[in-house]
């Protein structure tokens, strides 16, 4: 029953979701069609926190998704000689370098694009640092500006331009 009611919610959701884009509308048999296709094939969520679909957790109870057609042996050895010819065959040994990386001088030189000067980078960061837009310490991921506001909105002020002086002392002083 549980599994039932699981898997109802899942589809209606699903179909709640779908029915927002710009799609046409599903009939209600169209629905119970899918739904019943998606039982049969275990493309339906497993009960419990594991996040896998039932044609992923008990692949023998499901039928296998036919085989996609694939490139021809042909195909297959000009994309080898390909690779070979530019160094992108993994070299012998426990480095895990391509060839390309272990001996440049034996392939020709690839082109990169231009970066960015080394005072283009320093402006960079120091204008994050200054506005809070780096990622704090810790496991979070936020960044300064949002885990401390109180920090960064006299510079966002400032910095604006926006805003005279006498304002932005005033708003500071609330």
């Amino acid at each position: 029953m549980k599994f039932a009611r699981t898997t109802i919610s899942f589809l209606l959701a699903a179909a709640t979701a779908a029915s927002a884009h710009a799609e046409p509308a599903k009939t209600r048999e169209q629905v119970r069609a899918e739904r019943l296709e998606a039982i049969r094939t275990g493309d339906v969520y497993a009960n419990g926190d594991i996040g896998l679909k039932l044609n992923e957790l008990y692949p023998q109870r499901y039928p296998q998704p036919a085989a996609t057609a694939s490139k021809s042996r042909d195909e297959v050895r000009a994309e080898f000689r390909e690779a070979v010819r530019n160094g992108e065959i993994v070299a012998a040994g426990e480095g895990g370098q391509i060839l390309r990386e272990e001996f440049p001088q034996r392939y020709p030189a690839v082109a990169v694009a231009a970066g960015k000067s080394r005072a283009q980078v320093r402006a960079e960061t120091l204008e994050a640092i200054r506005t809070g837009d780096i990622v704090a310490a810790g496991e979070g991921g936020t960044r300064l500006n949002e885990e401390f506001p109180q920090r960064y909105a006299k510079r966002s002020l400032y910095a604006a331009g926006a805003v005279s002086t006498a304002a932005a002392a005033s708003a500071v002083a609330r």
